[in-house]
């Protein structure tokens, strides 16, 4: 079947990678809204823990028919839990409290360059040229954000603590992203999501039960549940689609829709009012992430051989 003969994507599979993007999103605004009426700790373990209760009548029974396969990955599922539901998203709730929604989306979209460079390492994947050069291209944007307006501000000042947490969690995720696919874990999507929140909500109960009392009211419990719900099982499962009906090249072209979104939401809900530096750096940070995402040769040095 040549290319014109491929028959065109139905338009409903297109919302799939769409909402998850949006959801997302709107999670950044969720997670700015929560640092002046929960603790990060408590939100949290909240938020997994719920999430975790939601999931249990539809995962339990897959991981329990699993559970000979699946006991022998629980250090790598273990692993994975950490990075992706305790690091990313607990250093997130964090940094909420000294940096902007708008910076976080901004910074968050930085996740698929950040994979590329992280599989450059572990992996031993070798970059391609256009890989490199968006590197440079949002490293120049990331600049321009966060030192507002004037990069030369970084040397002297230094980057806002917010800032260089989220930039941690988005590492930390890209990392688990890359491990993600190395270890190709033999068991269902569902059944692998529920034990590594089981294995986040294990990590994040020591600061939940060491952190100042943070109860639940009026003005946290809707910010609980929207984190439980929507961005925790709804955009995985949305996501999954995407990438099953897509493909995952083309639905991951949808996250760049991600730092825009923000960016909107923030401005009408947060009162974020963007500046031009916002604008500018912004669109050197996500022209960078798609030059990277291009697919041209690898580059050709060689790698040399380790160990004896």
């Amino acid at each position: 079947m040549t290319r014109a003969d491929t028959p065109p994507i139905p338009a409903r599979y297109l919302l799939f990678p769409m909402l998850a993007a949006l959801i997302w999103s709107v999670n950044m605004i969720v997670t700015k809204m929560a640092a002046g009426v929960i603790s990060p700790a408590v939100i949290g373990f909240y938020r997994w823990a719920l999430a975790g209760v939601v999931l249990t009548p539809f995962a339990l029974p897959g991981v329990w028919a699993q559970r000979r396969l699946i006991l022998p990955y629980l250090p790598k599922f273990a692993v994975l839990g950490g990075l992706g539901m305790a690091l990313y998203q607990g250093l997130a709730y964090v940094a909420a409290s000294s940096t902007t929604a708008t910076n976080m989306g901004i910074i968050t979209a930085m996740i698929p360059l950040l994979t590329i460079a992280v599989g450059t390492v572990v992996l031993r994947q070798r970059p391609t040229l256009m890989a490199m050069l968006g590197g440079l291209v949002s490293l120049a944007g990331l600049a321009l954000l966060i030192g507002e307006g004037d990069p030369a501000r970084l040397l002297s000042v230094g980057a806002n603590p917010g800032d260089l947490l989220m930039g941690m969690g988005a590492l930390a995720y890209a990392l688990y992203g890359v491990l993600l696919r190395r270890w190709g874990l033999p068991v269902g999507p569902w059944q692998s999501l529920y034990v590594q929140v089981a294995f986040g909500v294990l990590f994040q109960l020591p600061a939940f039960l060491m952190a100042a009392p943070s109860p639940l009211n009026a003005a946290n419990v809707p910010l609980v549940l929207y984190a439980a719900i929507f961005p925790s099982l709804f955009a995985p499962f949305l996501w999954m689609q995407g990438v099953k009906h897509l493909g995952p090249n083309r639905a991951s072209i949808f996250l760049n829709m991600m730092p825009v979104a923000t960016v909107a939401i923030a401005a009408v809900f947060l009162d974020e009012k963007p500046h031009i530096f916002h604008i500018v750096g912004g669109a050197l940070a996500l022209a960078g992430v798609m030059l990277a995402q291009m697919r041209t040769p690898r580059l050709g040095w060689r790698t040399g051989k380790t160990g004896g």
